[in-house]
C-alpha cells in the first residue's frame, strides 16, 4: 500500500477537521481559481458524518465575507462562522495593545480594518498585498518603522509561497523578512504557524487539539504549526507540497495523504 494509506492509526478518535484552504480544497488564481478534484464533494461528507469543520487560512488577499462568496461559486458548502483569517485575529490585537496600523495589504482586504483608527500610525500590518508589494510601498513601511522609537511590525503570515493556477507566488513572508531585516525588528505574526492563531482556530471548532487533525499543503505553517498544538497534521500532496517536503529536517507529518478526499476516506473509515 502507499504510505500515505500505511497505518491510519492517526486517524482514530476525531471529532473535528481544520482544513486550511488553498492548496487544499482550491487552487488560487486570477480567473478565481479552480477547485481541486473531490475537495467539494469531501467537505460535503465531512459535514454529512457530523464532524466538526473549520478552515484555518491565511488568506489576507479578500476579505472572509468576500472569501466565502468565491469558495462557494466554486461549490463549497462553507460559512462566514466557519473561516478563522489572520485580518480580524489582527484587528483584536490592535484593538486591546491601542495600536493604530500603517496598512500594507491588499486592496481588498482593506475593508476587514474599517473600524480601527489608523490615523497617526504606531505600527505597521503586513498581508499578502501581490501588486501592491512595490518598492514605495515597502520603503514607506520601511521609513515608518525605521521612525519609532519602539517599531511594531505585524504581519498576516509568515509563508514563502503559495500556489497560483498559473505558477508559484511569492507571499508575506518574504517581505515580512526584509523589513525585520532592513529594521532590525522581531515580526509578530498573526495567522498559522502561530500558536495563538490555531489556538482560537481550535476554540470557534469546539474541539481540543488531541481529537483535531489539521490538513494543510504547507509542511512548516500547516503541519508544523499544529502538530505544536499538540494536533495531529496531514500533508497533502496538492497545492504547493513539492516532494522534498517529504524529507524535512524539522517536521515529520503524522500521514501524507494524496489529497483531501483520501483524507476524509481515511477518517470517516475510522468514525
Amino acid at each position: 500500500a502507499e504510505r500515505g494509506m500505511a497505518g491510519s492509526g492517526w486517524a482514530r478518535a476525531v471529532r473535528g477537521l481544520l482544513l486550511d484552504v488553498s492548496g487544499v480544497l482550491y487552487d488560487s488564481g486570477a480567473d478565481g481559481g479552480v477547485p481541486i478534484a473531490g475537495s467539494a464533494e469531501a467537505v460535503r461528507r465531512i459535514k454529512a458524518s457530523g464532524l466538526k469543520l473549520q478552515l484555518c487560512t491565511n488568506e489576507t488577499q479578500a476579505t472572509r465575507e468576500n472569501f466565502v462568496r468565491k469558495l462557494r461559486a466554486l461549490g463549497f458548502d462553507i460559512s462566514v462562522s466557519e473561516v478563522t483569517a489572520p485580518a480580524p485575529a489582527a484587528c483584536r490585537l490592535l484593538r486591546e495593545r491601542g495600536l493604530r496600523p500603517h496598512l500594507l495589504v491588499h486592496d481588498d482586504l482593506v475593508p476587514e480594518f474599517a473600524d480601527i483608527d489608523k490615523t497617526n500610525p504606531n505600527c505597521v500590518v503586513l498581508g499578502d498585498a501581490a501588486e501592491n508589494f512595490t518598492y514605495a510601498n515597502l520603503n514607506e513601511a520601511f521609513r515608518l518603522l525605521i521612525g519609532m522609537e519602539k517599531p511594531v511590525l505585524i504581519s498576516l503570515g509568515k509563508g514563502r509561497y503559495y500556489k497560483e493556477t498559473d505558477g508559484l507566488k511569492l507571499d508575506v513572508g518574504a517581505y515580512m523578512k526584509a523589513l525585520e531585516y532592513a529594521c532590525d525588528v522581531q515580526a509578530e505574526v498573526v495567522g498559522k504557524p502561530a500558536k495563538r492563531f490555531f489556538e482560537s482556530a481550535l476554540a470557534e471548532l469546539g474541539v481540543p487539539a488531541e481529537q483535531a487533525i489539521m490538513i494543510g499543503d504547507d509542511i512548516v505553517n500547516d503541519v508544523g504549526g499544529a502538530q505544536q498544538c499538540g494536533m495531529r497534521a496531514l500533508q497533502v500532496r496538492t497545492g504547493k507540497y513539492r516532494p522534498s517536503d517529504e524529507n524535512h529536517p524539522e517536521v515529520k507529518p503524522d500521514a501524507y495523504v494524496n489529497n483531501l478526499a483520501e483524507a476524509v476516506d481515511i477518517i470517516l473509515q475510522q468514525l
